[in-house]
């Protein structure tokens, strides 16, 4: 009885329907209003969503698979008796006013393939120890604090994960990911492929519409996220999306980013990168939203039509960097930035050669000074007469300075 225009039911009959049906129930894009806080639902599908529910979140039979409670006033947090839904493999409590910590709960569902808790007040750390099945990751708009679980970049299946606007911080895991549907052309085919809503944020806009199986997407946008971004980021040449906007992020763009030949939308706005714009971007050709804005980078726009294709408001906030869209760049601020980005990428090799060259320099003098004088009898003497010349000279000098000091302080 989905988007049924339903808005009022008598509550005690109602109540009593949905706890009976022990297969599907889908009452979801509806109005219906009410309190399900005591029901018992014995449904392996619950499709309350959109709606008007409210009180807290109803008791669920231990065989439960799948439940979609979401845009509804649900408030409180997860039930404790939660945690023994063994079978769970999709839960969505989006929009809704829950709150409290749900770590430990998370943990415990093994078989879960889709969660999506957005715009709720959960808080706590997320767990490295979840699910190994996740498909679809959605923390969005909440309170979680802590570091990126390394775990979520090894979950092969992965394909959309969002973590946006929460309180996380430290930086992005820095390990060989193992994101295969993000990574390879074959992939297997979800079993939420029939159904499941999500709201896409891409290319500056939301977007609420059904599950794409073809689209990959990471946002980590709006926390507190620091250090560089891992060049194994952009080895996940599969992903479409890509914002990490609005953290503390340093360093460069990685070169690797060229590979992602199939990414539309990549936000690295309002961090403090800084650098060279790598040229191999030029060759994004289905890039179609771009905003490198409120950054530190320098140089010329690498020349092409994708990036010469968006506006100014792309690049704005990079005082130091030129080219079309932006003014023209000088030849001579050219050269001196592109120095500059190899003394950076280069420095800690040439360092390494510089101090190589000095230790293989000076064994070599030191060996060929003294192995001569071992050779030829007369430069041996030549050198140390040389040495008693330079020891008398520097013995005299000594001795007169040392003479005058004290007689200026006989005087004194």
């Amino acid at each position: 009885m989905s988007s049924s225009k339903l808005s009022f039911v008598a509550e005690e009959k109602f109540c009593g329907l949905i706890t009976g049906i022990d297969t599907v129930i889908d009452l979801s894009n509806n109005s219906i209003s009410g309190e399900i806080s005591n029901t018992f639902l014995n449904s392996f599908r619950i499709k309350l969503g959109h709606n008007n529910f409210t009180g807290t979140l109803p008791h669920l039979s231990p065989e439960v698979g799948y439940v979609d409670l979401s845009h509804n006033s649900f408030t409180g947090s997860v039930p404790h008796a939660w945690k023994k839904l063994e079978y769970l493999f999709f839960i969505s409590l989006w929009n809704n006013n829950l709150f409290g910590e749900v770590l430990e709960i998370l943990s415990c569902w093994r078989y879960l393939e889709v969660i999506n808790l957005e715009k709720n007040e959960f808080f706590g750390v997320i767990p490295n120890n979840m699910s190994k099945y996740l498909e679809v990751v959605i923390l969005r708009s909440n309170k979680f604090e802590g570091s990126i679980p390394s775990q979520l970049f090894l979950l092969s299946a992965l394909i959309h994960l969002d973590l946006a606007h929460n309180k996380l911080s430290g930086s992005i895991p820095q390990i060989t990911y193992n994101i295969t549907d993000m990574m390879v052309d074959n992939y297997s085919t979800p079993l939420l492929a029939e159904d499941g809503n999500i709201d896409f944020y891409q290319k500056g806009q939301v977007y609420d519409r059904e599950l794409d199986l073809d689209r990959r997407t990471i946002d980590l946008s709006a926390n507190k996220i620091s250090g560089e971004i891992p060049s194994e980021l952009f080895r996940l040449i599969r992903v479409q999306t890509l914002n990490l906007s609005y953290n503390h992020l340093t360093g460069t763009i990685p070169k690797t980013i060229g590979g992602m030949k199939n990414l539309e939308s990549l936000d690295l706005s309002n961090n403090k990168l800084f650098g060279e714009i790598p040229e191999n971007m030029a060759t994004l050709t289905f890039l179609s939203y771009l905003n490198l804005s409120c950054n530190n980078f320098s140089g010329q726009i690498p020349i092409g039509t994708q990036l010469q294709s968006f506006s100014v408001s792309s690049y704005d906030g990079n005082p130091e960097l030129c080219g079309d869209p932006l003014k023209k760049c000088s030849m001579k601020k050219i050269d001196v930035n592109r120095i500059e980005q190899r003394m950076k990428e280069d420095g800690e090799f040439d360092e390494e050669s510089l101090y190589l060259g000095m230790g293989v320099g000076f064994a070599v003098g030191f060996c060929g000074l003294f192995g001569s004088l071992l050779s030829f009898r007369k430069w041996r003497h030549k050198y140390y007469r040389l040495l008693n010349r330079m020891y008398d000279q520097l013995y005299v000098t000594y001795m007169l300075k040392f003479n005058n000091f004290l007689n200026r302080e006989a005087l004194q």
